[in-house]
């Protein structure tokens, strides 16, 4: 038995963190970032949002709670591997079907454990999110020099449209509500609000609040034009949160956006799809330093004085000082007075960077949703 280290993860710099492999073996190249959520590690892992980035936990007990299929937020895990402190535990909860370790392993998900996550964190902080190659090999043979080539060779997520890697392939309807004692996930039943949703990276819990507020949901793919958006009749647009600069999405996806602005409809946008909101407006959009990601995020509303608990999972943020006359900030982050919120002065469109329905407050931001079917119900009932 020996205790050579089984993985390695390598910064661009040419820092070296040993420690122990599990899930997939092989390696991997992508932007580290830093999530200090104690619970919802599947939720973070099948999460579009963190295409193109690994992700170091800051809680050190990952893997008690297990997997299980009602908490992915997608089909498959998104983020490109994981960093942990402590291997991960056996799981003991009622609800889990599965190891952590067993569940990434099977879907080709490269994770180290065995790391000193403060140094890291620190790292990432004072440094900015790094480029990293991360290994596992059972052998523990590693390349160094190929390794830092790699993390150094790793063209980042600035200028990138990930959006369209983790669409759907094709539009479909949406009808399953938000997790309920003892029947799990509900289906909604009866007319709704028609929703377009535009699915940049979709989770499944905003569809599903979205469906629990009274929505009729059909979600279209990244690149859904505005003639095919509209072609449904919507009484509201929803757009979704997603991966990568909004920038580059934004090149197909502000185009449709205006055009739908211009048709009058109330618009909902979280997170990818707040920034893009943001630029169709005409506002810019700028990279962070390492980005908020996490889940105790102080949020103000300044629309009612209100302070929430939120999660956030963003590398990008909206440039405040970008907001054109008639759109008002609506929300900052009490952390460091980023941008979290707009709306349009007299209009039902406005957006947030956050993610509501994740409700680690635990339920402090649903009223986003009802503020939407609020602004379509108004609408309905305007004179024609």
């Amino acid at each position: 038995m020996t205790d050579r280290p089984t993985a390695c993860l390598v910064l661009a710099d040419g820092t070296v963190f040993y420690g122990r492999g599990f899930g997939a073996t092989g390696q991997t190249v992508a932007e580290l970032c830093f999530n200090t959520a104690m619970t919802g590690y599947q939720e973070i892992m099948t999460d579009p949002s963190y295409a193109g980035q690994i992700v170091t936990f800051t809680f050190p007990h990952i893997g008690n709670t297990g997997v299980n299929t009602d908490d992915d937020e997608t089909a498959d895990p998104v983020a490109e591997g994981m960093v942990v402190k402590w291997d991960p535990t056996a799981p003991s909860n009622w609800r889990s079907e599965q190891e952590l370790t067993a569940w990434l392993a099977a879907r080709g998900r490269i994770c180290i454990g065995g790391i000193d996550t403060r140094r890291l964190t620190r790292a990432i902080r004072q440094q900015g999110a790094p480029h990293v190659a991360l290994a596992h090999d059972p052998e523990g043979n590693f390349d160094l020099e190929a390794l830092v080539k790699a993390a150094r060779d790793f063209a980042g997520l600035e200028g990138v449209d990930l959006a369209k890697d983790v669409t759907c392939a094709q539009s479909y309807s949406w009808d399953e509500m938000r997790w309920a004692w003892p029947d799990g996930h509900p289906r909604r039943e009866g007319p709704g609000h028609k929703v377009v949703a535009i699915d940049y990276g979709a989770k499944r819990n905003i569809l599903r609040c979205l469906a629990s507020a009274g929505c009729d949901v059909t979600v279209l793919p990244a690149t859904a034009t505005a003639e095919e958006v509209l072609a449904h009749q919507p009484d509201g647009v929803f757009l979704s949160n997603g991966p990568g600069d909004p920038a580059a999405t934004g090149a197909y996806a502000v185009p449709m956006i205006k055009d739908v602005l211009a048709a009058d409809l109330p618009v909902f946008g979280i997170c990818l799809g707040h920034q893009m909101l943001a630029l169709a407006l005409g506002a810019k959009t700028v990279k962070m330093s390492h980005g908020h990601h996490g889940a105790n995020h102080p949020v103000k509303d300044h629309t009612t004085g209100k302070v929430e608990i939120t999660s956030m999972n963003h590398g990008f943020t909206v440039d405040s000082q970008s907001l054109p006359e008639g759109v008002e900030e609506t929300h900052v982050s009490l952390f460091d007075g980023s941008n979290c919120g707009i709306r349009v002065t007299g209009k039902p469109v406005f957006s947030v960077q956050y993610h509501p329905e994740a409700s680690p407050g635990p339920q402090d931001s649903y009223y986003l949703f009802e503020r939407f079917v609020a602004a379509m119900k108004d609408r309905a009932a305007e004179p024609a």
